[in-house]
């Protein structure tokens, strides 16, 4: 297994407030990685240090198998990215600043230009200036930019901000295309995690600076395909009844009474039976497929009950 990307004990702090801590994070070469976590949860500073924007308070990050160093010019020329914000010559067309970006990066393949700008499907705004673009154009623009130069390593902030399903779509198949034809390896961050689940071979999810958990799409699929799902007036007793009596623990108990039980090692009329027997009325039992949403949800929940 060749590792592209690996962090090691990894922590950034700001005025004595750690941001990142002690951040253990491998990525695999060809695959996408999609770093999930709510706002706040340090995706962006992670990001930074990887790009070099911003140096580790402690610990260390290795890319291409090297360390990365305040002097590491030459790996970055290997290195696309979109953090936070793109920003561009605002007076100028989107093939102007590629042109100009080009430049700055030796990089002389004229061809590329175009390619690029078919990709992400600018082809067509010729000489408009990019000042007039929508929020969804900039960031298709900010992706040609950080694609044009076929880096072998992407690292992309939030790049589905700002597009409507369509640009979704489309930039989804981008970045397959990117990753199974270009052979580039990809992390992205967003908050759309129904779109993560569809392109991403492995998560890892942040929370409060730190990774909660690390773990392939494919696994969660077949580690967590199922749970059940009751509703009860009496949820208060219902908990109780699961873990005093049942010794369930790996539940979440919802909004409407809903409770979704992620253990399957009884079978749903035991549970059911339980419940009866100690007087709580079922309103409804059924079995449901947990999503990725579901799933980062309930461990982002976990996490900080054992916080």
């Amino acid at each position: 297994m060749t590792y592209l990307i690996k962090t090691h004990q990894l922590s950034k702090s700001y005025d004595g407030h750690a941001v990142v801590s002690n951040l253990n994070m491998n990525v695999q070469k060809g695959e996408i990685y999609g770093l999930l976590g709510p706002n706040g949860a340090g995706k962006t500073t992670v990001m930074k240090m990887m790009t070099n924007l911003i140096k580790p308070s402690s610990g260390e990050i290795e890319i291409f198998g090297e360390t990365v160093t305040e002097h590491s010019y030459e790996m970055l020329k290997r290195i696309g990215s979109i953090i936070e914000f793109p920003v561009f010559y605002e007076k100028l067309s989107a093939r102007e600043n590629l042109q100009l970006h080009c430049e700055y990066a030796g990089y002389y393949d004229h061809l590329a230009i175009e390619e690029t700008l078919t990709l992400v499907n600018l082809q067509a705004v010729n000489n408009k200036p990019v000042k007039s673009f929508s929020l969804g154009m900039r960031q298709r623009l900010g992706i040609a930019r950080a694609i044009i130069t076929k880096p072998e390593l992407l690292v992309l902030d939030e790049p589905i901000n700002g597009l409507d399903p369509i640009g979704i779509k489309e930039l989804r198949g981008l970045f397959q295309t990117l990753c199974h034809e270009y052979r580039m390896t990809m992390i992205i961050s967003s908050h759309i995690l129904s779109e993560v689940e569809q392109i991403a071979d492995t998560i890892g999810v942040i929370n409060q600076g730190q990774l909660i958990e690390e773990i392939t799409v494919k696994e969660i699929h077949e580690r967590y395909t199922e749970y059940i799902e009751i509703r009860s007036d009496d949820v208060q007793k219902a908990v109780y009844v699961l873990e005093e009596i049942l010794c369930i623990d790996n539940f979440r108990v919802m909004d409407g009474g809903w409770i979704r039980i992620y253990t399957l090692s009884l079978p749903q009329t035991e549970i059911a039976k339980q419940f009866i027997l100690y007087g709580i009325h079922i309103e409804e039992i059924k079995k449901k497929s947990l999503s990725l949403e579901d799933y980062f949800i309930h461990l982002l929940d976990r996490g900080l009950q054992h916080a």
